[in-house]
């Protein structure tokens, strides 16, 4: 279900915050009212998607007559939900923002500033920090996946042998340098409204969660343009907190899965399979460590 906003909204309004909800109670508020205070200059909407959550989430965003909502009656995930808070959206550029993210004060005004300067820029992020403005290793870009990679997450081998995925990682990644990456994270990815237009959604419907902020920068630089990092801001992420209120079993099998969706996409069957053959693997794993952790 919708709410209309008091006052219409301009089609060319400079900003769309898009955020997607699942038990996001303890997050969104402050979210929320962080993106009030980072555009002081742009033109901008709020669009919350819920993905029919149980708590007190939906509630809390109510009481924000300026924030369009949708109640999604499932969860629908992460690709769709974003996708259908995208298909009422007004902005030039559309900000996907996950709901344990807050903005710093004025920053989306340069964010803004700066894509506007940047029109080769399809995807950007930037400077993404804990709560203590310590640059966030869990949450900065990443190269592109290669199989082998993803086959040695399946086997849990990184936490044996951590160094083994440094390339993947980036682990050589300088937080204090402008550069273009292969990828960055769906937690905060802002798409030029162009972009979305190409590709018909913001992020590929096959997806319910992870691999479809990787596949979307990579669709991005197919249709030729750049996927960028920035530090000329920051913002908080504090990082998965709805998926810490999932076991193991869960997330490994729907991580597995869109490795795999991932994979047949962009990789001939040679290379995929051995994605399809060891995902039993890693999530029998992970369903031993529910059982005895």
């Amino acid at each position: 279900m919708l709410r209309i906003p008091e006052i219409l909204v301009s089609q060319f309004m400079d900003l769309s915050v898009i955020t997607v909800t699942w038990n996001s109670q303890d997050f969104i508020e402050k979210q929320i009212k962080s993106v009030v205070l980072g555009c002081k200059d742009i033109t901008y909407e709020q669009i919350v998607v819920d993905n029919a959550s149980t708590d007190k989430t939906v509630e809390l965003v109510e009481k924000y007559s300026s924030v369009k909502l949708i109640k999604n009656l499932e969860n629908l995930g992460f690709a769709q939900g974003n996708n259908k808070g995208s298909e009422i959206s007004q902005g030039e550029f559309l900000l996907f923002l996950n709901a344990d993210n807050e903005i710093e004060p004025g920053s989306l005004d340069k964010m803004i500033e700066w894509m506007k300067n940047h029109p080769d820029v399809g995807i950007a992020s930037c400077k993404l920090v804990d709560q203590f403005g310590q640059f966030n290793e869990e949450a900065k870009p990443r190269r592109f996946p290669k199989v082998w990679e993803q086959v040695l997450l399946l086997l849990k081998v990184p936490h044996f042998i951590p160094m083994i995925l440094d390339n993947y990682l980036m682990k050589d990644f300088d937080p204090e340098k402008e550069q273009t990456v292969d990828s960055v994270r769906g937690s905060f990815l802002l798409m030029r409204r162009e972009v979305y237009k190409k590709l018909g959604w913001a992020f590929d419907p096959r997806y319910f969660i992870w691999f479809e902020d990787v596949d979307t920068c990579r669709e991005c630089s197919k249709a030729g343009y750049k996927v960028m990092y920035t530090p000329i801001i920051t913002c908080i992420d504090y990082v998965g907190q709805s998926f810490k209120k999932r076991k193991s079993y869960w997330k490994q099998k729907n991580f597995s899965k869109s490795m795999l969706t991932y994979f047949k996409k962009w990789e001939p069957m040679s290379k995929w399979i051995w994605i399809a053959i060891f995902r039993p693997v890693g999530i029998l794993l992970a369903f031993l460590v529910d059982l005895f952790v």
